[in-house]
């Protein structure tokens, strides 16, 4: 199959079944693309465009996020998971304003963010800037592992970004990585998770009875009552006294709750 062919193979797709109105598909601004590059990691589509647009109506601008308190961004990150997420975005928004509110239009000016690795600073690049680079994620491992590597037990991305440049839409990057996702994603319904066959992969962790749901636990009854003591946290929760106080100190660590005295709080 030539680029052009797959290109074609590709776009088709796109053009018949692409989710066109995802939100984040509506604007270039680069502080959208990066509030919706970091709860799309590791989070389903659906569950992300309610809260996008929540998010992005009461913090518009990456000032408006800058100047948050981190328990107020905290509240509406709820329900997505994986807290220090939200924590990485309100300081990589405080680390933009720090340096004159302008964003970063090089790779290596969007990785000095914090939260922002490799493939989030090339989904700025294409989706914000429309600039031709290469980017990998697992919709896009999917489709080229379909494509090209059937018969291959294992794949690296090694041997997938020589591929991904080659037949790269460098005249439109924006639409071209839509479009893979997309297609990527319709391939893991039909076709099952080739995916699996990327060096990469990795599955991830059940969450029920996970030191995740602990800290989830922990931080959306903190949401609610404000304040706590450790023993109000077991009690609520009906995790372990033993569990709570090892997360109590791992969120404190990592800033993303407070203590005063015997209570904590965002």
């Amino acid at each position: 199959m030539t680029s052009a062919q797959f290109r074609r193979v590709v776009y088709s797709y796109y053009k018949r079944r692409g989710r066109h109105t995802l939100p984040w598909r509506q604007t270039h601004d680069p502080y959208c693309i990066m509030v919706s590059e970091l709860m799309l990691q590791q989070t389903q589509v659906p569950r992300v465009i309610p809260k996008y647009e929540a998010f992005i109506n009461k913090f518009p601008t990456v000032g408006s996020l800058a100047r948050a308190e981190l328990g107020t961004v905290l509240v509406l990150w709820q329900g997505l998971g994986y807290n220090r997420r939200a924590k990485l975005l309100h300081s990589a928004a405080r680390a933009i304003m720090a340096r004159g509110g302008i964003f970063p239009q090089t790779k290596e000016g969007l990785e000095a963010l914090p939260g922002v690795g490799p493939y989030t600073a090339s989904a700025i690049l294409a989706f914000a800037y429309n600039t031709p680079t290469a980017l990998i994620e697992t919709n896009v491992r999917t489709v080229y592992i379909h494509h090209f590597f059937v018969d291959k037990t294992v794949v690296t991305d090694s041997e997938l970004l020589p591929l991904i440049e080659k037949t790269m839409d460098t005249k439109n990057p924006r639409a071209w990585y839509a479009a893979l996702m997309d297609y990527g994603s319709h391939l893991k319904q039909t076709v099952g998770n080739v995916n699996k066959k990327s060096a990469q992969y990795v599955r991830q962790s059940k969450f029920k009875g996970s030191n995740r749901e602990v800290r989830g636990a922990i931080v959306r009854l903190l949401t609610q009552k404000g304040l706590a003591t450790v023993g109000v946290i077991v009690k609520e929760t009906g995790f372990t006294r033993e569990r709570i106080e090892l997360q109590l100190r791992a969120l404190l660590e990592e800033g993303l709750i407070q203590k005063d005295g015997q209570r904590y709080s965002l």
